[in-house]
């Protein structure tokens, strides 16, 4: 009779370690604990957020969509954490110290061969970045134009206007 063998399980919803150990180095210090007199909630853990956040981007869901109990920590904080982060150029220090890691320990970007792809998306509540999406009857869109090296690492992430031809794109 065979043994049952299990396989140790991907979990695609938590960050992989590694990742979380990058991000939390470039993550602000927290100023002043709460002393336990004042009251109110605890802060929400930024590991939890931080595994939330992966979460919406992983599939895709609405922030709305983001149970309390999947996480520990509300849609709202979850929503909230990323728009601090992400006006605070946290992801792109990110992607720089990503960049870094694959320079030094992959041999660097294989500038020998790129590729580049877009992808238009709604973007009903508008914003700064965006315009009017030739392929969606002129409705408020965004384009996310991505540049990866020959090994498929990522070197430019572009987002700009749905009207804005993939020529006329600046590089980042």
């Amino acid at each position: 009779m065979r043994e049952a063998t299990t396989t140790r399980g991907v979990d695609y919803f938590n960050l992989p370690r590694p990742l979380w150990r990058k991000l939390k180095k470039c993550l602000p210090k927290e100023k002043n604990k709460r002393s336990s007199t004042k009251g109110g909630r605890p802060r929400a853990s930024e590991r939890a957020v931080i595994n939330a956040i992966w979460y919406v981007l992983w599939t895709g869901c609405q922030w709305k969509a983001l149970h309390r109990d999947w996480f520990g920590v509300s849609s709202s904080v979850v929503h909230e954490r990323f728009q601090r982060w992400r006006q605070m150029g946290l992801f792109e220090k990110l992607m720089k110290r990503m960049a870094e890691y694959y320079a030094r320990e992959h041999g660097g970007i294989g500038w020998k061969w790129q590729a580049m792809d877009s992808k238009h998306s709604a973007a009903p509540l508008g914003g700064e970045k965006t315009g009017k999406n030739p392929t969606d009857r002129g409705k408020t869109g965004a384009k996310i134009n991505l540049l990866v090296d020959g090994r498929g690492a990522p070197i430019s992430i572009v987002l700009k206007g749905a009207n804005r031809h993939d020529k006329a794109q600046p590089s980042n």
